[in-house]
């Protein structure tokens, strides 16, 4: 394995990108035009009607984050000029045949021009409909191969992944290809599911259901056949279907395939503590914060693998700069921080208490909330009977009481919030509440010592640097309160 450097691999490169909008991909973009300015060319595919649509998505949605604060501060006046003159908009939809490209013209061009392929695209909610999980995660990079199988120059497809497609939960989780079945229980076959999703669209639209009797009803069909094959919700499964689409054309194209862990705000680049709304644990902390959660169902011994977006970023931009010009092969390349690194969640929910202990989240009308050290009950049942003596009960018996007195109805509305609240969270987390394994990530140590002092410096991956109580204290926890909470207070 030879690392040639990256600022080097990248220069003239056109690189086309899917998902271009999401966390990661902005942060990118932004490492790679700050990294190598004489990139040639980023291909930004957007969901959008039409060209002029597609730009102003990507001014609105990307160039104007804050994320290209380091960016717009070194080229001042120009850098609207630079990052047009580096980033082109295509308008189309990953979930569409060759990718939603109707530009002919267009379409060629890519084919001769692009080198590297990088797939952001993903639908990354928990309990997505089935229908729409499959045409993203599933069928979305059906069709990323397919328009990867017409590119001439194509030296990389970066299949972008998430360590959770292993139906795994405890001991040691190999970079691994995940297998279609286990124990001679049932085959996963991607083609099967979806007809499966629309002969139940058709069934649902032959008894004129609502739209939300269908929404639900494809959501509960995506969590019935990921329980079905082992996996704990709609989108690792729909994301493991993914990677088994690109097994099948490992000797024909040059797919690595990479899975981070859970991704929480940039540690250092391009500036500590940017993230986009509230991700994966964060939705625990700003529940805490807002009062909303007291106690979940956890196991407190559970190690939370964190990884900071910017080293995400980074690994993907040595990823591809590695390996270029070889023969087709598959790599799997995991990061995270539990085999180097770990934290445990009884560790950070102290961090987070004592946190909002001297410094209580206040609220836009000048109130604040005042924090009670959370708790963790041990399993699943015992959480539930806690939720229906403290809430349920409670709430029906609310319910008839405020049929008589108007007065009830406030303090009612207010208690049924943190229920339902509490149960979505319970639900959506607790696969990785009770999570025991940890990722064993030897791909990605070696590309480490494989890369130059100068590029170890330029693209830092190694979590072993992270001092997490400081980490989480210091960056994250106010970005969360920046970017997250108040966000989704407006």
């Amino acid at each position: 394995m030879e690392f040639g450097g990256v600022a080097e691999y990248l220069e003239d490169k056109s690189i086309f990108v899917t998902g271009s909008t999401g966390f990661i991909a902005k942060i990118f973009i932004e490492k790679v035009l700050r990294t190598q300015p004489k990139v040639k060319k980023l291909f930004l595919l957007v969901r959008a009607k039409d060209d002029a649509s597609a730009k102003n998505r990507v001014d609105a949605e990307v160039m104007q984050m804050d994320v290209f604060q380091i960016l717009r501060e070194k080229y001042q006046e120009e850098f609207q000029s630079f990052f047009w003159s580096k980033v082109q908009p295509v308008a189309g939809d990953i979930a569409s045949e060759n990718m939603g490209i109707n530009d002919g013209e267009l379409t060629d061009a890519l084919w001769k021009e692009i080198d590297v392929i990088v797939n952001l695209a993903a639908d990354t909610s928990f309990l997505e409909r089935y229908d729409v999980a499959l045409s993203i995660n599933t069928f979305g990079v059906k069709n990323v191969l397919e328009f990867a199988m017409k590119c001439v120059k194509l030296k990389k497809l970066l299949q972008v992944s998430t360590a959770y497609v292993t139906r795994e939960n405890s001991g040691i989780i190999l970079e691994e290809p995940v297998v279609k079945a286990i124990n001679g229980g049932p085959t996963l076959n991607a083609v099967e599911e979806l007809k499966l999703a629309q002969a139940k669209l058709k069934e649902l639209a032959e008894e004129n259901a609502s739209e939300d009797t269908i929404k639900y009803s494809m959501r509960d069909l995506g969590m019935t056949r990921a329980h079905y094959f082992g996996w704990p919700n709609t989108y690792t499964l729909t994301k493991a279907m993914g990677e088994l689409l690109c097994y099948d054309l490992i000797s024909r194209l040059p797919i690595v395939i990479f899975r981070p862990t859970m991704t929480i705000s940039t540690c250092k680049e391009p500036f500590s503590g940017w993230i986009e709304g509230v991700r994966t644990i964060d939705e625990l902390i700003a529940s805490f914060a807002m009062g909303h959660t007291k106690g979940l169902p956890a196991n407190v011994t559970t190690i939370v693998d964190l990884i900071p977006g910017d080293m995400v970023a980074n690994a993907m931009i040595a990823i591809m700069a590695t390996h270029s010009g070889e023969s087709s092969s598959a790599f799997i390349y995991q990061l995270g921080s539990s085999a180097h690194n770990p934290v445990t969640l009884e560790e950070l929910s102290s961090v987070v208490y004592n946190y909002f202990l001297e410094k209580p989240y206040t609220k836009k009308d000048g109130s604040t909330i005042m924090v009670t050290k959370p708790y963790y009950i041990s399993t699943m049942a015992l959480f539930q009977l806690y939720m229906a003596i403290g809430y349920k009960v409670p709430l029906q018996v609310m319910r008839l009481v405020g049929l008589l007195h108007s007065g009830m109805r406030s303090r009612y509305d207010h208690l049924n919030r943190i229920y339902n609240r509490a149960l979505r969270v319970a639900k959506a987390y607790k696969h990785f509440a009770f999570f025991h394994g940890r990722f064993d990530d030897h791909n990605m140590q070696k590309l480490m010592l494989s890369m130059k002092e100068k590029d170890r410096e330029l693209i830092p991956i190694d979590t072993k640097c992270i001092k997490w109580e400081e980490y989480m204290r210091s960056i994250h926890i106010p970005a969360v309160i920046k970017y997250g909470i108040k966000e989704k207070s407006k």
